[in-house]
């Protein structure tokens, strides 16, 4: 029989099962909150708080049994990981409530099978903001450090929905929905959860949680993009310099300089947020098309590098595709900004080594490749390579 019984609270009454095993335990664990909501005598209550070292230890020292107390699913999210990593999973009997994440969406009467889950309760919360960019239904756990108004302050006019739900189940549950700036002005309790809403963008059944299914195919040919007089990267230079970028979900991508945004959508495609800096209007709106056909959501900046850089959120990775304006000037602060990796697309050679050398002074590895391909193209009753355009792929990496 386990030893310890992880019990979660959704607000509804207790089964008379789960009641006997909170009264007969030694001691009982878990929030203050939820300790008070049962009225826990002092001397079994071991409370959660700051550091759990010193409760955990009380737990593995009782040689009785042993309630631990938590909101909603214990495994969603919550503490069953970091007790089965402590005593092993044939030590915990896990009943669980319904999550708050169950609820805030039953409460907004939607579905939620195609939502990601995202966590920014004692993590860096930038990736969960990320997923909240490139994601048209997200539901965010979030914490006292990082509530409902600075997520919605972290998203403002990108147009999502918000939901806040707080206190869900209890007596005085509330559910609010608003926009960016109603949210970020506001105050809210803990515990709540916030569902990001992008309602323009429409969820589709699909056959796998969270909705994040393959993309098939990527470095796509130039023939699935919309692209002026072939201004546009090669599907071999995009598939190297996808490979250097890395994007995946939870980053944020910048593609500066970005023609027909063939090197975002991509990067969207992959799970990442992409955010696509162009100057020239026509070429926007074929970013905007060419995200359209393949599904992909991508921010369009219609403005000039570098000024369009400076108020952007930080990115993980940039790829510099364009070479227009203050080159190394946009070198340096993309190298500034980017916390993994730059990747830079050259055609002059004389601006390879000073890209590098801003790269290197800015602390990355670099490293170099001149990537020339050729086609095989049928000519009457013959076949002959024709060579694509050559070009450097600059690439500079945090170590």
């Amino acid at each position: 029989m386990s030893r310890i019984t992880v019990i979660g609270l959704d607000a509804s009454p207790l089964p008379r099962e789960t009641a006997q095993l909170v009264e007969n335990a030694a001691i009982v664990a878990g929030g203050r909150r939820h300790l008070e909501e049962l009225a826990i005598e002092p001397g079994r209550a071991v409370a959660f708080e700051g550091d759990l070292s010193p409760a955990l230890s009380r737990i593995e020292a009782e040689s009785g049994p042993v309630v631990v107390l938590a909101s909603g699913d214990p495994g969603f999210f919550g503490i069953t990981r970091l007790l089965g990593g402590r005593f092993g999973p044939a030590e915990l009997r896990v009943l669980p409530a319904v999550s708050s994440v169950a609820l805030a969406f039953a409460r907004a009467g939607i579905s939620w099978d195609d939502a990601v889950t995202v966590s920014a309760h004692g993590r860096k919360p930038r990736s969960a903001v990320n997923v909240c960019r490139a994601h048209p239904k997200v539901a965010v756990l979030t914490s006292p450090d990082f509530g409902p108004a600075e997520l919605a302050g972290s998203l403002e006019g990108l147009g999502r929905t918000f939901l806040v739900a707080e206190r869900l189940g209890g007596p005085d549950e509330r559910v609010f929905r608003g926009d960016a700036g109603s949210v970020a002005g506001g105050s809210w309790e803990d515990p709540n959860v916030v569902l990001v809403l992008d309602e323009e963008r429409a969820s589709r059944k699909g056959w796998i949680s969270s909705g994040y299914e393959s993309p098939g195919r990527w470095a796509l040919p130039e023939n699935e993009f919309e692209h002026r007089s072939g201004m546009i990267t090669k599907g071999s230079t995009r598939a190297l310099a996808l490979s250097r970028l890395g994007p995946g979900p939870g980053d944020l991508v910048w593609d500066v300089g970005a023609g027909s945004g063939s090197v975002a959508i991509e990067c969207a495609r992959l799970g990442a947020a992409a955010v696509a800096i162009e100057r020239d209007p026509e070429s926007c709106i074929r970013i905007r098309r060419n995200a359209e056909r393949h599904a992909a959501y991508v921010e369009v900046v219609e403005d000039t590098a570098p000024e369009a850089l400076r108020d952007l959120p930080e990115p993980d990775a940039v790829f510099v595709g364009g070479t227009g304006g203050p080159f190394e000037e946009i070198v340096k602060l993309c190298a500034v900004r980017a916390r993994r990796s730059v990747v830079l697309s050259l055609v002059g050679l004389e601006r390879v080594v000073p890209a590098g050398k801003v790269l290197e002074d800015c602390g990355f590895e670099v490293e170099t490749t001149f990537l020339q391909t050729s086609s095989v193209k049928g000519i009457a009753s013959m076949h002959r390579l024709v060579a694509e355009g050559a070009v450097f792929l600059v690439y500079g990496s945090r170590p």
